[in-house]
């Protein structure tokens, strides 16, 4: 059973940043895609972004070009840098792991729940206007 224990949340003024991390143990972090999801009160969870085994990524539309997923194998950690905050991007961040590492299916991206195995309980962010 992978653990993952995420850090570096909390209260931010919209145009800032922040850097998430997660520190996975107890699986073969190396050979997992890891990535983020993110939940707000009254609305549904939504996928952030994915990195696969060979640091392929992918990100969900609303973030990109603002955030950036990377992962550093000999720590057990993947991170998501978060730049240009919005108050929209306010939620609770949690790490995932999917075994097999792959991100990408051949025919869809792996941005569904069902698609990972392994969940963090989450770190909470917040942005203010």
């Amino acid at each position: 059973q992978v653990q993952l224990v995420e850090s570096g949340g909390g209260l931010v003024q919209a145009g800032r940043s922040l850097r998430l991390s997660c520190v996975a143990s107890g699986g073969t972090f190396g050979d997992d895609a890891m990535g983020w999801f993110r939940q707000s009160p009254g609305k549904e969870r939504e996928f952030v972004a994915v990195i696969g085994w060979n640091s392929g990524t992918y990100y969900t539309s609303s973030v990109k070009g603002r955030f950036t997923i990377s992962r550093d194998n000999d720590k057990n950690t993947v991170y998501l840098q978060m730049n240009s905050l919005k108050p929209e991007d306010t939620a609770t961040y949690s790490c995932v792991a999917r075994r097999g590492g792959t991100i990408y299916s051949g025919v869809r991206y792996y941005n569904r729940d069902s698609d990972y195995h392994d969940w963090g309980r989450g770190t909470q962010v917040t942005v203010s206007s």
